[in-house]
């Protein structure tokens, strides 16, 4: 099961400054965090941004927010677009542990300091030290390169690399069309106040469909999904009969991109809700079990 959420390049253009629009970024990091996102990606919207910022930072802030604090030094050198990195809230994600033999420990993320030429390599995890690990069989990584490592015991140090992916969301800048047409996109969700209103006897159906996986795209200020796609939500809907047996004669289902437009703030008291406020509010009910 995978949890993706989709947000636009122009998810900043009202923010006042850098430093508000950074914030911003770090309420979406923490939506994303609280509830298990896997995956966060942002899609291309041109016509939408203004451009204050440069291009690539929002995907910047938020792969920035997403490294671990005891890589950020390691990771990343100093840029502009994180001018104001400091006001970004802790994430705070909590470690996948395993059960078993196998599986015991916590997974870090860790950066390749060194490649050795006895298949080890040198690994900063954010122990005291690098770490001197083997690379798996079958597995090739290189200096630089972004590794998941289980470890099992501080003192003494053990710990292994595996083929697994850290706790947390990555992040991905990726077009919508791409990520709609992922095998593992689930139900395809686009939130929208346009949307149908979610209601109570409607959310255990819904919540039943998320549970194998779902992608949830959000539009960006001022610019809901109508606009910033340029199609009529009805429209944009695969009809409930289109997967059925039979159903032949059905031509807008090649051309629908969502499963489902959901409004999740059907009495909204405010004329606007914020992105950031949108993902909290949707999430927190698609993840209900």
């Amino acid at each position: 099961m995978t949890r993706s959420v989709l947000v636009p390049s122009s998810l900043t253009r009202e923010a006042e400054d850098k430093r508000e629009a950074t914030r911003k970024l770090g309420y979406v990091a923490r939506a994303a965090t609280v509830f298990r996102v896997d995956r966060l990606v942002v899609f291309p919207d041109p016509s939408g941004e203004r451009g204050r910022f440069g291009d690539g930072f929002v995907d910047t802030v938020l792969r920035y927010a997403a490294t671990p604090p005891y890589l950020r030094k390691e990771a990343w050198d100093r840029r502009d677009e994180l001018e104001y990195a400091g006001v970004l809230p802790p994430l705070r994600v909590r470690s996948r542990t395993g059960s078993g033999s196998d599986d015991s420990g916590s997974l870090r993320q860790g950066i390749v300091t060194e490649v050795g030429s006895d298949d080890r390599v040198r690994v900063n995890c954010g122990m005291q030290h690098p770490v001197s690990l083997p690379v798996p069989s079958g597995m090739t990584v290189r200096e630089g390169e972004r590794v998941t490592v289980r470890v099992s015991s501080r003192r003494p140090v053990r710990a292994r690399i595996v083929d697994e992916p850290p706790a947390g969301f990555q992040v991905y800048r990726e077009d919508l069309a791409t990520s709609l047409a992922r095998e593992d996109a689930g139900v395809r969700i686009a939130a929208s106040r346009h949307g149908e209103p979610l209601t109570v006897s409607r959310l255990d159906d819904i919540v039943e469909s998320t549970g194998r996986g779902m992608t949830v795209v959000f539009g960006a200020p001022e610019r809901g999904l109508p606009e910033l796609l340029g199609v009529d939500p009805g429209a944009e809907t695969i009809p409930s009969d289109a997967a059925s047996e039979g159903s032949e004669d059905d031509d807008s289902e090649p051309h629908a991109r969502f499963d489902l437009w959901l409004n999740t703030v059907p009495n909204q008291g405010s004329e606007v809700v914020r992105t950031e406020e949108a993902m909290f509010a949707t999430l927190a009910a698609l993840t209900l079990e």
